[in-house]
């Protein structure tokens, strides 16, 4: 049994290939954007709200209530990037119930893509909020010497985000590909069931972590600001 998304070729034409990840993150891609303009074609501000209306509102209040929590700051300018990771990871996640369909983020160069958006949204945000040079001088705090092991955290940080969320999703497929060869009825039904919570709260974390990074950043820019104008 084929486990790893990247290894399964569902279309081979020379050189070029296209393999499940790809295929599978396309689909993800296709759902999000016309289920998106399926619900948003005709939202309304008066009268009564169409159910999908209804769950939009609801989601997107709750990301924006989690941003506000975790940043002590105004949502607005983290929401879009935010959002987009969680409901784009929680989507893929969640297709996992369909038949034949192997979540992309069973992959590591899909996780690894995603964390690498979040390194660079980091200093985007922090030099957006702060300034080019504000942001350049928390990694040269507390000395000057700090410099090479501030830049080896960031980096640590980014490859601990690809690697927790991918391990997660592979270690459950794992799991039950391996009950499926002891018990092939009941206990794979179940650890399915709880797949799809995991791979909901392992959206969650991977969105919460990073609205935590550029959060801090923008935080520890703005304590070096305070000081610099004491």
């Amino acid at each position: 049994m084929t486990i790893n998304p990247d290894e399964i070729i569902l279309f081979e034409w020379g050189w070029f290939k296209i393999n499940s990840t790809i295929a599978f993150t396309w689909l993800v891609i296709f759902l999000l954007t016309f289920g998106s303009w399926l619900v948003t074609r005709r939202l309304s501000s008066a009268g009564k709200l169409s159910r999908w209306q209804n769950l939009l509102e609801v989601l997107v209040n709750g990301i924006k209530v989690q941003i506000r929590e975790v940043s002590r700051q105004e949502p607005g300018p983290y929401l879009p990037f935010v959002g987009t990771l969680f409901i784009f990871i929680a989507t893929a996640n969640v297709l996992a119930i369909v038949p034949g369909y192997v979540p992309p983020t069973g992959s590591l160069s899909t996780t690894a893509a995603l964390a690498i958006c979040v390194f660079i949204a980091v200093p985007v945000f922090g030099i957006a909020s702060q300034g080019v040079l504000s942001y350049l001088k928390q990694y040269l705090q507390p000395t000057f010497f700090m410099l090479p092991f501030n830049l080896i955290g960031e980096l640590s940080r980014t490859l601990a985000l690809a690697v927790r969320l991918y391990g997660n999703m592979m270690s459950g497929t794992i799991i039950v590909a391996i009950l499926l060869t002891i018990t092939p009825l009941v206990f794979p039904v179940i650890m399915q069931a709880l797949g799809l919570l995991t791979g909901l709260i392992q959206a969650y974390i991977f969105a919460i972590l990073a609205m935590v990074y550029i959060a801090s950043a923008s935080r520890a820019h703005e304590e070096i600001a305070k000081k610099g104008e004491e």
